[in-house]
């Protein structure tokens, strides 16, 4: 016999499709809701479907915004002739953490993956090369994961940024091989930009 109402259960079921959620922090979570008052699940249920509505990608390096550009673009301090590329928002994030960059962004949203049927005209690599042609960029920086699908796509792009005459670097020590920037320290990432590589 079920131990959980037939709404629990599906709520349940629900959140264990959160990335990194099991079943045990899902009913943790529903613990939580059940406790709560009735404002903040409310509240909670608004600002969900708020930022499902108001948050898109910014016009010019993919990443996520509220307005038409990202608070990176749109920062006058940052270096516009720099642009570190990364698979996903979450890498942008990672970065930013780490307070070792100045530059501005490009996200790919997702890599090269042959086995996921991934290739390149599924990535936004269009609005990168057009961004390098048109805004006098000196340095583009692959930040790319350093997992297979990583670097496949780091190779790609090395070959079609190369014939452009921009330098081109690659993040240096410090990722591991199979690991995914998101969860890499802030030391470590700093680390990888300072050591880039040329490519």
């Amino acid at each position: 016999m079920a131990a959980y109402t037939e709404s629990i259960e599906k709520l349940i079921e629900r959140l264990m499709k959160f990335p990194g959620i099991g079943r045990r922090s899902a009913e943790r979570i529903v613990g939580y809701i059940l406790s709560a008052g009735r404002e903040e699940i409310h509240g909670l249920a608004d600002i969900l479907s708020k930022v499902k509505e108001i948050v898109h990608s910014c016009r010019i390096c993919n990443n996520l915004c509220e307005g038409q550009e990202c608070r990176v673009c749109s920062a006058s301090r940052r270096r516009k002739d720099i642009i570190c590329v990364v698979e996903k928002h979450s890498d942008v994030n990672a970065i930013e953490k780490a307070g070792a960059f100045d530059g501005v962004y490009h996200v790919l949203m997702g890599s090269i993956s042959p086995l996921e049927g991934k290739g390149p005209s599924d990535l936004k690599i269009d609005g990168l090369i057009k961004r390098i042609r048109e805004d006098h960029i000196q340095e583009v920086i692959i930040a790319t994961d350093a997992d297979t699908e990583g670097e496949t796509t780091a190779l790609y792009l090395a070959k079609i940024i190369k014939p452009l005459g921009v330098k081109l670097t690659r993040i240096g020590v410090g990722i591991p091989m199979g690991s995914n920037l998101e969860f890499a320290d802030s030391t470590t990432l700093s680390k990888s930009i300072e050591s880039r590589r040329a490519v």
